[in-house]
């Protein structure tokens, strides 16, 4: 099974993609994680996505497409499948993963379009908490820590994001909306499109995404 996952920020990817990778059996590949572990590894790939990020530059394109190309080299093998999250970004990333899979023998089942309102996001983003020393993610009210700022993993500081504010967060959304039309179109047009309403608790939107999977198998 191979799925791209779409939708804006706080439209609740991540989250999802952690519910169901064990559950499908599929390799997560988030472009973010992939390139914290590129930087952290020291990879040749890593020291280039590096330069860009500390000059304040976006990562081109065609770096992320040749990351992704790597990890897909490495694990198409296995044959466990993926799900893609925050990839592709861009129809012609769109284009490009098409043709990196196809190399692989492989192509894409679906995209699942995460549809989130803007005030749903708001409310996800802006009481979203982050630990200072291990990165680990809470929410002031879906998924508090058990004492006020201190992370239950590691005792690390929680603190919030620069970006995880409402006008930030509305600029984002304009941008994402803007920049995702050609990409669902791109999938609507290969009959791949499947969309999903996000704006309801993770476990009845897991329960969605499986319906439409297991109704594709039978």
């Amino acid at each position: 099974m191979i799925i791209v996952l779409l939708g804006a920020p706080g439209a609740g990817k991540g989250t999802l993609a952690t519910a169901l990778k064990d559950q499908l059996g599929v390799h997560h590949i988030s472009t973010g994680d992939l390139i914290r572990a590129e930087i952290k590894g020291g990879t040749p790939i890593g020291l280039e996505i590096k330069r860009y990020v500390e000059s304040g530059g976006l990562v081109p394109d065609e770096v992320v497409t040749k990351m992704i190309e790597g990890k897909i080299a490495a694990t198409a093998k296995d044959g466990k499948g993926y799900m893609f999250d925050g990839f592709p970004r861009t129809s012609a990333q769109a284009q490009d993963l098409d043709k990196i899979l196809q190399k692989n023998g492989l192509q894409i089942d679906f995209t699942l379009y995460m549809e989130a309102s803007l005030d749903i996001v708001l409310k996800r983003l802006t009481g979203r908490r982050v630990c200072k020393a291990c990165g680990a993610l809470y929410h002031l009210t879906g998924m508090p820590s058990k004492k006020p700022g201190i992370c239950d993993k590691c005792g690390g500081e929680l603190y919030q994001r620069a970006d995880d504010n409402e006008d930030t967060i509305t600029k984002r959304m304009t941008v994402y909306a803007e920049s995702t039309r050609p990409i669902i179109d791109f999938y609507k047009a290969q009959g791949k499109l499947k969309a999903v309403n996000a704006d309801r608790e993770a476990g009845e939107v897991k329960a969605a995404l499986l319906k439409i999977l297991n109704d594709a198998k039978s």
